[in-house]
């Protein structure tokens, strides 16, 4: 394996950058151009906005902003409040954030673990609303004194940053190769500056935006006019005002992609790749995939920006019920034949009575195997049926009825249903009149699933 980190250093500041160039190739099968991701999330904190929280930080002490017992105040997504706080654990400042109430707990937990205050805002105002969380951390500014606005999004450090870092680490790991870079633009930092760097040294090389659907940076560059943006999943990408750190003239494309592909390609990613990352990578990769498969060209070598761990999204893009609820995956398609397996009580699967039994062998039957509805068969088939409550009442009334066969008191059969037959499909047929149905396989009854069962199913209770 190839020996990294040879020599110690002298704090975690000096980890951050040249991030491994890793090429990806399951999520790229039939793709013939070769694709990169840039690791970003082996930066100390997790993300490719280290790059940037330590520049402003320096930029803001020379200038003599920034002085001892200072406070550093930014509206982020999370990450770049992450490389803040990072840096200014080391150094000694207070660090305060606002962040949109769509960001993942991980993040907000995070900036916490760093002893950074966190103020959660309202997504669903407009960028010049007081409670939006960029206006709000502006606010916070004004009223703290000895505090300053890091301020990403406007801040010309941020582009410069990449153009001095992340630029030339690409131009070096390719060998001057890279023909296109994907990336994505919440500040717009990354891909301008890296962007600005790359085509110095390659005018051909083209820089390529992948832009959450609901986001209006795609709008304005084609139109030059501001577009109303609308709500989306993804974080830390996108954006409904234009920021000046986006430097417009070195992106060549913008291509949008919906929350759902991006949340998809994410979980390909860790699943066939073994890199865990965010939504946002998710989002950039499939915009990847896209410029790959049209390019089509064995020698061309497309980079894209791997921005965070998939850690901050546990509760959200890796979390199944998160994902369904939200219409990015399909829900489970539980059959007839699949809620049979999930029944954890200790009877057989189908106990049954024949018509000619009496009602006292019945009753011990739904004793001894603790059961409440009990189908009469008889050669194959479901012919009526017994309730333990109606049985039981009726024996209470009439003690003779116990000799009785149960053919003389039987209620209705239960419906038979296919095991392929769906959830959704079967609980329909279910009521207090028809407590039960009987689940048919390979042409024979298998088993009986009750209205008990698919509420202990859908409640969770196995």
């Amino acid at each position: 394996m190839t020996e990294r980190n040879r020599r110690p250093y002298n704090d975690v500041l000096e980890t951050i950058g040249w991030t491994p160039l890793i090429r990806l190739n399951r999520v790229t099968a039939g793709i013939r151009t070769p694709v990169y991701g840039k690791a970003e999330f082996f930066n100390p904190g997790g993300s490719v906005k280290d790059r940037i929280g330590i520049a402003i930080i320096e930029d803001a002490e020379r200038r003599g902003e920034l002085k001892p017992g200072g406070v550093i105040v930014e509206g982020t997504s999370g990450n770049t409040g992450v490389a803040l706080a990072l840096a200014a654990a080391l150094k000694g400042y207070r660090c305060i954030f606002t962040m949109p109430d769509k960001m993942s707990q991980e993040k907000v937990r995070l900036l916490k673990a760093f002893g950074a205050e966190v103020i959660i805002t309202p997504t669903a105002v407009p960028p010049d609303h007081p409670d939006n969380y960029v206006m709000k951390a502006k606010a916070i500014v004004r009223d703290t004194p000895h505090a300053v606005l890091a301020n990403q999004f406007y801040n010309q450090v941020n582009p410069e940053a990449h153009y001095n870092t992340t630029g030339p680490e690409l131009w070096t790991q390719t060998e001057g190769k890279i023909t296109h870079l994907v990336g994505g633009a919440g500040t717009g930092g990354t891909v301008s500056g890296a962007g600005r760097f790359l085509k110095e040294q390659n005018p051909n090389v083209r820089v390529i935006v992948g832009e959450p659907q609901g986001s209006v940076y795609a709008e304005y560059a084609r139109t030059k006019t501001l577009a109303e943006g609308h709500p989306y999943k993804v974080e830390g990408i996108g954006g409904d005002k234009i920021p000046s750190a986006l430097h417009y003239e070195y992106i060549d494309e913008f291509r949008t992609i919906s929350d759902k592909d991006a949340f998809q390609m994410a979980r390909r990613i860790t699943r066939e790749e073994g890199l865990f990352v965010g939504g946002s990578t998710g989002l950039i990769v499939a915009a990847a995939l896209q410029v790959a498969r049209e390019i089509d060209d064995p020698k061309a070598c497309v980079v894209a920006i791997l921005c965070d761990t998939g850690e901050r999204y546990l509760s959200k893009l890796f979390n199944d019920e998160w994902m369904r609820e939200n219409q990015m995956i399909e829900a489970e398609r539980v059959t007839a034949s699949g809620l049979l397996a999930c029944k954890t009580d200790t009877a057989p699967e189908l106990v049954t009575v024949a018509p000619s039994q009496t009602v006292r062998q019945a009753l011990n039957l739904m004793e001894t195997y603790d059961i409440s509805q009990l189908p009469i068969v008889e050669g194959g088939q479901c012919v009526g049926s017994l309730n333990e409550g109606t049985l039981m009442a009726q024996a209470i009334a009439h003690p003779a009825v116990l000799d009785q066969p149960v053919r003389e008191i039987m209620e209705a059969p239960y419906p038979v249903v296919d095991g392929e037959l769906a959830l959704e499909r079967f609980s329909e047929l279910l009521s207090r009149e028809t407590p039960a149905v009987l689940v048919r396989h390979n042409g024979e009854l298998a088993g009986i699933v009750t209205r008990y069962d698919v509420l202990h199913y859908m409640a969770g209770i196995r």
